[in-house]
């Protein structure tokens, strides 16, 4: 019996769903819907996965949307070596967000708009999704791609200023260097903010790496804080302040897998709990 395109975005949506541990149903249901090809350029693909880290993307052998439909990351600009990340990765930091119908969600390096339309399908129509990118070209596709979604909106911007709403649940898609105070003041009570911290290493070019870090607005000065995982990503841009670079550079290295509890939004002083001390936003161990 031939396979169906229901048939293999299931089993895709499967796949992802057991790499990333999935525990939001919706989030598994999307995949199999979404089709991911749609908000790719034409085929063949300019692919890159786990077991390509020192050698050169691979190309796909066809067109056939089965090809991107693996846990690979695919170029959307390959010139600017501009993926849509690898679903597991992503899919994976949206589940750890705890996505509800309903909610009001941000995302912040939204590219083409495929994991804006994931997060728009898991909240629904009567939730809300405000897609931020920063570049002209990939925010224009976006529109495009989601024009069929009115509950998502597309924006031109780098997330760098005030948002004008607030949210419930916050994915940052690109390596910033801090949580800047207005999109934490952007966060609902038992907001859910996933964003990478990273640093820029010399010889990677535009990528950075560092910890995928999950915070809750828990109330009060300090909120929950834990490392969803370690994350190798492209750099935003207008999230990032250079005189920190160095400072996660070190943090990263005294402490890589950093069993972080909290951030602190209370001015103190650097501490020996503090895993990478920022003012007003401060990663710490306790």
């Amino acid at each position: 019996m031939t396979a169906t395109a229901n048939d293999w975005r299931r089993y895709f949506a499967e796949e992802i769903q057991v790499v990333a541990n999935l525990r939001t149903p919706a989030i598994v249901d999307a995949l199999a819907t979404v089709p991911r090809e749609a908000f790719l350029p034409e085929g063949p693909w300019t692919i890159r996965g786990e077991a390509d880290i020192q050698s050169p993307p691979r190309q796909t052998p066809g067109a056939d949307p089965r090809f991107v439909s693996h846990n690979v990351a695919v170029a959307i600009d390959p010139s600017r070596m501009l993926f849509n990340g690898a679903p597991g990765l992503i899919s994976m930091a949206i589940d750890a967000l705890e996505p509800r119908p309903g909610d009001h969600a941000l995302h912040l390096g939204a590219g083409t708009g495929y994991y804006s339309a994931i997060l728009g399908a898991v909240v629904g129509s009567n939730g809300r999704v405000l897609a931020l990118e920063v570049d002209d070209a990939l925010a224009a596709r976006a529109r495009t791609n989601l024009a069929s979604a009115s509950h998502i909106e597309v924006r031109t911007d780098d997330g760098s200023g005030a948002f004008g709403e607030t949210f419930d649940v916050a994915l940052v898609n690109a390596g910033v260097t801090h949580l800047p105070v207005h999109l934490l003041d952007a966060m609902r009570p038992n907001g859910r903010l996933i964003a990478p911290i990273t640093a820029t290493v010399p010889g990677m070019g535009p990528i950075s790496k560092g910890l995928l870090v999950r915070v809750v607005n828990t109330g009060g000065d300090r909120w929950t804080a834990r490392v969803v995982t370690f994350v190798a990503i492209y750099s935003a841009i207008g999230l990032r302040d250079e005189s920190l670079n160095a400072v996660i550079g070190q943090a990263l290295a005294r402490h890589p897998f950093p069993a972080l509890k909290s951030l602190r939004r209370d001015p103190h002083d650097a501490m020996a709990s503090c895993w990478c001390h920022m003012p007003r936003a401060c990663l710490s161990l306790e």
